[in-house]
């Protein structure tokens, strides 16, 4: 009984290496099946049922460009280019379009010093050094050196960073070409957001102190305006009018 069973058995290991893994063996062999159609017709559709099968095992790339061009190459290489069928481009696969491989991008190599300014800090310093020589180069290199104070705190926050320290790293930099004053003072790009922040909400604040200042004269006016015409009631009453009665009723 065992000797049996294990004479109809098949193994994988007995069994053609699966070119396309993802299609499984079956599609495979519809493929190799669809070589030995001898009608050319109906080889034609046999092979297009094969794609729609294709396609079906993975619904969710159907709206990629270009996928059905690509199931139409995984089906000429699954039949190691021996299929006879023209696909929908009119252009059969090569078996050389398979090798082709995408050239190499070289990926860039750069020696920077003092990495936690990071690149542009670099960048910004070649284009201040073509800068000519001027106020607008000064001021281009006083900002440079905010920034550069900024990502010295940012890298190093419990660190004290120091004029000095950014001075000296930005003359080294630029191999001497880019200097600041000792005198002048390096203001953190931080800090003056901060202060510029807090400067445009004191001025929301007095704009409505005065919004608020006009709106009390204003109710000062309407008292003051109620306060004369009462006045002028009063008066009147005065002047001979008679006032008015109030008549109680008797109980």
């Amino acid at each position: 009984m065992s000797n049996f069973i294990t004479e109809g058995m098949e193994y994988n290991s007995a069994r053609e290496d699966l070119i396309i893994p993802e299609y499984g063996r079956n599609v495979q062999k519809l493929i190799d099946h669809a070589k030995t159609i001898e009608d050319p017709a109906y080889r034609q559709r046999f092979v297009e049922a094969v794609v729609d099968l294709m396609q079906q095992m993975h619904p969710q790339s159907r709206n990629i460009d270009d996928y059905r061009d690509k199931l139409w190459k995984h089906v000429f290489r699954i039949a190691k280019y021996e299929l006879d069928v023209t696909p929908p481009g009119g252009k059969k696969p090569r078996p050389e379009d398979s090798r082709k491989r995408p050239e190499k991008v070289e990926y860039p190599v750069m020696e920077a010093k003092f990495r936690h300014y990071g690149h542009n800090v670099q960048q910004l310093i070649k284009k201040a050094l073509s800068m000519p020589h001027g106020p607008k180069r000064e001021g281009f290199v006083a900002v440079i050196g905010s920034y550069m104070k900024l990502a010295y705190r940012t890298w190093n926050k419990e660190h004290y960073v120091s004029d000095d320290i950014i001075k000296g790293d930005l003359e080294n930099l630029s191999n001497g070409e880019l200097t600041l004053d000792d005198s002048a003072s390096i203001d953190n790009l931080g800090g003056a957001a901060r202060r510029k922040r807090s400067g445009s909400g004191r001025e929301g604040r007095d704009g409505r102190d005065g919004r608020d200042n006009r709106d009390g004269r204003d109710n000062r006016d309407n008292r003051d305006n109620r306060d004369n015409r009462d006045g002028r009631d009063n008066r009147g009453s005065r002047n001979g009018d008679k006032p008015r009665r109030n008549y109680r009723r008797k109980k």
